[in-house]
């Protein structure tokens, strides 16, 4: 029987895993292998740190949800078998997006290794597998199937099962994040608002799953292995993983909802800011353009002067038609201010 669940019993009670610890060593010793060779490549552009070191924290997570006590005691109790589900699906598929491996092999990569990747990357299967709509159904499916169904009661008897859940998750939310946070060289792509709206279209499942569990009365479907000393009743366990899937999952979608909209904002090609510009000329157009006393259309520079693209804001243009238009404020003013001392 495990200790009592604690931040030393997470700590010191670790599982360890041959598969789990031989992948995601290889897959960091290949990563870093490839930030390496593209810097020897190109000296001038190496490979961002920060994309190494956020690729390596997405296998730090991996490395966390399984092996340590949060691995150990997902068998006795159902919240922290939640806890890890949100760290495997939610967690550590954005990191390792933002990691953007594919490109990193296509930079590191000479032919025919290149050309292969490039093929696989353009080819119709992972179109599809990273096509918005699939993806979508693929996470809403994945967490209902796994979390309402029989499918989770079998999940806790079978541990080949549950070994295959956690490869589901990483795999899923891979594909769910990778258009959504990513810039790999895929087929779609998907404008910021379109992003933040299918966010904000899963993250009711992650709710309606959250509430379910939460306000069910069912017993059998939380682990059955020995419960340590000072564990929920079963119950109880099961609602208190239901109230992490729900407030856990929705933190997790709406920071991740914030990225976007910090992604958007500093993304020069985005639309946003274009949108904006576009929304002050015509307002200041609209309140100057065609009204008696606005500044005359020639450039200033005399009649040998070309006049301004059509759409062009000159600045000394700009400002004289912005003093017409408080010259004309001021002449509207009441006669009686104007005429106080």
């Amino acid at each position: 029987m495990l200790p009592a669940f604690g931040w030393h019993a997470v700590l010191t009670n670790w599982e360890f895993a041959p598969v789990v610890t031989a992948a995601t060593g290889l897959a960091g010793a290949a990563y870093l292998w490839g930030a390496w060779r593209v810097g020897r490549r190109h000296p001038a552009r190496p490979w961002p740190w920060w994309r190494s070191a956020l690729f390596l924290g997405g296998l730090a997570v991996v490395v966390l949800a399984t092996e340590t006590g949060i691995g150990a005691y997902d068998g006795v109790l159902a919240w922290d078998h939640m806890i890890q589900h949100l760290l495997l699906l939610m967690v550590a598929p954005p990191l390792l997006v933002a990691g953007q491996p594919v490109t990193l092999l296509l930079h590191a990569s000479r032919n025919p290794l290149h050309t292969w990747v490039k093929r696989a990357v353009r080819s119709r299967v992972v179109a599809f597998l990273t096509w918005p709509p699939f993806s979508i159904a693929a996470y809403c499916a994945t967490i209902v199937g796994t979390h309402l169904t029989v499918l989770s009661r079998l999940i806790l008897q079978n541990q080949t099962l549950h070994n295959a859940e956690h490869v589901l998750y990483l795999v899923v939310g891979y594909l769910f994040f990778l258009p959504l946070l990513g810039h790999e060289p895929i087929r779609w792509r998907i404008s910021y608002p379109i992003r933040l709206l299918v966010l904000a279209l899963a993250m009711p499942i992650d709710t309606f799953t959250g509430l379910v569990l939460l306000y069910s009365g069912r017993g059998d479907v939380v682990p059955t292995g020995p419960r340590p000393p000072g564990a929920p009743a079963p119950v109880q366990d099961l609602h208190w993983a239901g109230a992490i899937m729900w407030v856990g999952g929705d933190a997790i979608m709406l920071a991740i909802m914030m990225i976007v909209v910090w992604m958007w904002a500093r993304d020069d090609r985005a639309t946003l800011g274009g949108w904006l510009e576009g929304a002050r000329r015509s307002r200041f157009e609209e309140l100057v353009a065609g009204k008696p006393g606005a500044a005359p259309a020639s450039a200033p520079g005399g009649p040998g002067t070309p006049a301004p693209a059509q759409g062009a804001i000159d600045d000394d243009e700009h400002l004289a038609a912005y003093n017409a238009y408080l010259a004309r404020l001021h002449s509207t003013a009441p006669d009686a201010d104007r005429s106080q001392p």
